[in-house]
């Protein structure tokens, strides 16, 4: 009989305590306007730390907040490319030294891919 009586009120979902007595939190309403012209209000603890950008709840683009609190401008490293990461290791003139060992070992059959030796092997024997 005793498990039937907790049938349908909703435990978990619903909280039996009262508010009495519960101090809550000084709070704010901080306002935003979004390039759309959607002014909507968030309801932030006044010790929060305003934020200049909020995500609008009606289109999703970024709103700006209408006290003036400007976004803070990060800046921007420029992208490194593979060969800014490979003048980092090595000179030009090291990398031209490089480049002409490994095409002279190239042509000379020492290293590439096998269909290349085999073409290279037929063809001085054909001349021998």
């Amino acid at each position: 009989m005793a498990e039937r009586t907790l049938r349908g009120a909703r435990l978990g979902g619903q909280s039996f305590e009262d508010e009495r007595g519960i101090e809550f939190a000084a709070r704010q309403q901080v306002g935003f306007r979004c390039a759309q012209g959607h002014e909507f209000e968030v309801t932030m603890s006044v010790e929060a730390d305003v934020p200049a950008v909020w995500e609008c709840p009606r289109c999703g683009a970024e709103a700006m907040n209408v006290s003036g609190i400007l976004p803070e401008v990060k800046a921007e490293k420029p992208a490194r490319t593979h060969w800014d990461m490979l003048l980092e290791r090595r000179s030009e003139k090291e990398l031209e030294d490089i480049l002409k060992e490994r095409l002279e070992l190239l042509r000379g059959g020492e290293i590439g891919p096998a269909h290349l030796h085999r073409a290279n092997q037929k063809k001085r024997k054909a001349s021998a």
